[in-house]
């Protein structure tokens, strides 16, 4: 029998696995990888060893427009033939009879996710600094990609990412208030300073949306292997992913985006500086109009922090709860350093 665990229908899907993943022998383990606090990651085993990645919404508080896996399938799947390194896909169900919601299979990439201290410490200071590098000419190579040759030229809206972003994220902070919670003053105040200036918009490209070191896969020397989590992932202006990039690439002595995720403050990683100019070199952007752009990342990630506050304050019963009490005080720390970042230097 096929081991049950929280948000797994194990013998609907054990069955869907016989019909899409024919090289997966049963029975099926399925384990709930920890770090994702938003769309849910299982690790599934078949009788072999061999392991795949399962992807599903989160159990409850489900905003609209969020958590699309034919979208997240569709361009995982899309970059698969690029240059781009992403897990091969196996297949995407949209049958709610078989597990509740949707869920997709994808390979599972062996390697190091750096998250905290301990995970870094498996890396030496050569391997972090390749990290950067790597994370930096990924990144590069993912704006590269030509969305109409790939098939995501109608993926989304190509132009004025940033007003839709504003829109869209204001929108879903409205839609996740919480009682005694008092963040909407300065969050709206920095939504308002952002519209009010927005850059140019140059080019179109793929933007992950949360682009960052503990969202890839990265091999012994560093190299990134795979990029995930891409549950945002739209086509806009690539400089937001370069900004909240920075926003999370933190140096000792800031203030972290999220508490317990400062793995870039350890010895041998590179500063913010090499990282944009790696990106810079590769890519052949003008990155002037980049403070704009880590503000932006700031305020985009105040909201979402509100969205996953919202939802655990509101019940939802899966993923990773550390930290998730620190989450209203963070969200006013980001709006704050928004703020700061459109400050004239």
């Amino acid at each position: 029998m096929p081991t049950s665990v929280e948000g797994i229908d194990a013998a609907r899907v054990e069955a869907w696995f016989a019909e899409h993943v024919p090289s997966a022998r049963p029975p099926l383990d399925f384990s709930l990888i920890a770090g994702g606090r938003s769309n849910l990651t299982y690790e599934v085993t078949d009788a072999a060893g061999a392991r795949f990645a399962l992807r599903r919404p989160p159990l409850s508080h489900v905003l609209p427009t969020a958590h699309d896996m034919r979208r997240e399938h569709r361009v995982i799947s899309a970059l698969g033939p690029t240059a781009v390194p992403v897990p091969r896909t196996f297949g995407l169900c949209e049958d709610l009879e078989v597990n509740g919601a949707p869920f997709y299979v994808m390979e599972f990439v062996d390697g190091h996710i750096l998250r905290d201290a301990a995970s870094v410490e498996a890396l030496g200071k050569a391997a972090r600094r390749r990290a950067g590098r790597s994370l930096a000419e990924t990144l590069a190579a993912l704006h590269a990609v030509d969305v109409d040759a790939v098939g995501l030229g109608d993926f989304a809206k190509r132009d004025g990412y940033i007003e839709r972003q504003l829109k869209r994220w204001y929108e879903q902070f409205r839609n996740s208030r919480v009682d005694g919670l008092d963040t909407e003053t300065i969050v709206t105040a920095v939504h308002d300073k952002l519209a009010a200036d927005v850059p140019e918009q140059h080019d179109v490209a793929v933007v992950h949306g949360d682009f960052r070191l503990d969202n890839t896969v990265l091999g012994d020397d560093g190299s990134v292997r795979a990029v995930l989590d891409w549950e945002i992932c739209t086509l806009g202006d690539p400089l937001a992913d370069v900004g909240l990039l920075m926003v999370y690439w933190t140096e000792p002595g800031d203030v972290a985006a999220l508490v317990g995720v400062t793995p870039t403050t350890m010895p041998g990683f590179a500063s913010r500086a090499d990282v944009q100019s790696w990106y810079a070199e590769r890519s052949g952007r003008d990155l002037s109009r980049l403070d704009f752009y880590v503000a932006f990342g700031y305020w985009k990630l105040a909201c979402i922090l509100q969205g996953v506050y919202a939802r655990y304050v509101g019940g939802a019963a899966a993923g990773d709860r550390s930290s998730v009490d620190g989450f209203a005080h963070s969200v006013v720390t980001l709006a704050e350093a928004a703020l700061s970042a459109l400050e004239p230097s």
